[in-house]
């Protein structure tokens, strides 16, 4: 059997034959490409909400935070004011019994005194200072913690639901 060999009609065949496989391809590569491309930008976005709203929340804290080290520093500025207050106090209350001392003894045992209370007093307020700053440390740190806290639950959560 002769089959007659004509070949403009074999390359018209071949290029309507290529044509049509490429519309073909073209339509199915775009289609996947395409929901590729929303479900990108999708995530993306979702990404962009997520993290925008874990910074604002920390930069809440952070205000917080330093709302909390304005008030603990002026609370320490106070406590540190009444403290000078009370020393200069207790030094002219030496200076006024030294005015009326009748003899060297008298003055070397009213500063023996006034020295032994004098270096208690400074322990026991060394002991309010202390107290005191970690107090303020611990208020300041506290909206951060929480933060950091409540951030790392939502994380495992997300990470693991059946937690």
């Amino acid at each position: 059997m002769n089959i007659p060999l004509k070949p403009d009609d074999t390359a018209n065949r071949a290029s309507e034959t290529y044509d049509n496989t490429k519309g073909r391809l073209e339509a199915i590569t775009e289609a996947p490409a395409r929901e590729l491309a929303d479900k990108s930008v999708a995530q993306t976005r979702e990404t962009y909400e997520r993290s925008k709203t874990t910074l604002e929340a920390a930069l809440e804290a952070m205000a917080r935070s330093f709302d909390l080290l304005d008030q603990g520093a002026e609370a320490l500025n106070r406590k540190i004011m009444e403290i000078a207050c009370r020393n200069v106090n207790s030094g002219f209350d030496l200076a006024k019994s030294l005015a009326t001392a009748n003899n060297l003894a008298e003055v070397v045992e009213l500063r023996a005194i006034y020295w032994r209370k004098h270096l208690s007093a400074l322990a026991a307020q060394a002991d309010e200072v202390r107290e005191l700053s970690a107090k303020v440390a611990a208020d300041v740190t506290a909206p951060i913690k929480a933060h950091v806290s409540r951030t790392m639950d939502e994380l495992l959560d997300e990470l693991n639901p059946k937690r």
